[in-house]
């Protein structure tokens, strides 16, 4: 098996030659799985979320159906610094949004501290693939792996159909998930890593 730095350039690749109308079609979808969830969702009341970067899969619109469901929505807030524990804020709306560390888009209220994840019945998390067996390829330097650790609801990494793949090499480190969210094929329970 590819090492992880050559599985992440291989799946950033193939993800940067989507095209904009591929990825608008898919952001459709994964709002329109949020209504045919499993019971995941039923009675969330907190959710962690995230807003993409680049060509992440996602939406605005993904926090939007999150919030009109009922459920208060908490996104990170990067850290300055070296690679730490993710903070969170709560999300308000769209306009509550700016540009931050590494102009990403992140929450303008106030922050919770880093804890308030634990607080998550539902934590939605990015990643550049997930394997069937749990394991997530994030981008390497660990900010989410750090983040959620403490999490006792549902991890869900939302990836690409053609990034939930039967295997990824983990480090003990890596937390692993217990679905996957994907365009096509919407909720997908993964097994546990072996």
């Amino acid at each position: 098996m590819a090492g992880k730095d050559e599985l992440r350039a291989g799946f950033a690749a193939r993800r940067a030659a989507l095209t904009p109308e591929d990825r608008d079609r898919a952001a459709t979808r994964l709002v329109t799985h949020l209504a045919s969830s499993p019971v995941l969702l039923d009675d969330a009341v907190t959710v962690a979320a995230y807003v993409p970067v680049g060509a992440e899969p996602g939406s605005v619109a993904f926090l939007d159906a999150l919030r009109e469901r009922g459920c208060t929505v908490l996104l990170p807030v990067v850290p300055s610094g070296p690679p730490a524990p993710l903070d969170w804020v709560r999300y308000d709306a769209r306009d509550s949004l700016a540009r931050g560390r590494f102009g990403l888009l992140e929450p303008t209220g106030p922050r919770l501290g880093v804890d308030a994840v634990s607080e998550a019945d539902v934590a939605f998390v990015p990643g550049l693939a997930v394997a069937r067996t749990g394991v997530r390829l994030g981008r390497g330097a660990g900010y989410y792996d750090r983040s959620i650790a403490g999490v006792a609801g549902a991890l869900v990494g939302i990836v690409y159909d053609h990034e939930l793949v039967d295997d990824l090499p983990a480090d003990a480190y890596d937390v692993a998930m217990g679905w996957a969210l994907t365009p096509g094929g919407g909720f997908t329970r993964l097994r546990s890593p072996t």
